[in-house]
């Protein structure tokens, strides 16, 4: 009887299951279109939120992964990070001034004392972690 040898090829690790790849997706999607808003509504950082996506995707669609680290606007942002852990300056300059923006507009439509404390509160977290990050 003849010896048949199957030839091995470099072996590949296992994807993960589909309901973890379905839940990384899903959290990447939620997370990139939060920071789309991002760009327009201060409340919603736009940097942590393209990280956590990028995160999520790697772990879900590569290919997902790969477009948005290519990505004309998102691409520098994640390229920063990765590098040095940094968040480029015209960013930080819009982030913080929606944020004062804000806080401002709602103390204009007179927002209760209490929501305005915690919005400042929040901001002013948001902001020192946004400015202590190098440029």
């Amino acid at each position: 009887m003849a010896h048949i040898q199957v030839q091995q090829s470099v072996r590949e690790p296992m994807r993960a299951p589909i309901f973890k790849r379905m839940f990384w997706f899903t959290a990447g999607s939620l997370a990139l279109a939060l920071g789309v808003l991002g760009i327009v509504l201060p409340l919603l950082p736009t940097t942590p939120l393209v990280l956590l996506a990028t995160f999520a995707f790697a772990k879900s669609a590569p290919s997902v992964e790969a477009w948005l680290r290519r990505h004309s606007v998102f691409g520098p942002i994640i390229s920063d990070w990765q590098r040095n852990g940094a968040i480029a300056r015209r960013y930080k300059v819009l982030a913080v001034g929606m944020m004062l923006g804000v806080l401002v507009l709602s103390y204009i439509l007179a927002v209760a004392p209490f929501v305005l404390i915690l919005q400042a509160l929040c901001m002013s977290v948001a902001a020192a972690f946004i400015l202590t990050r190098p440029s």
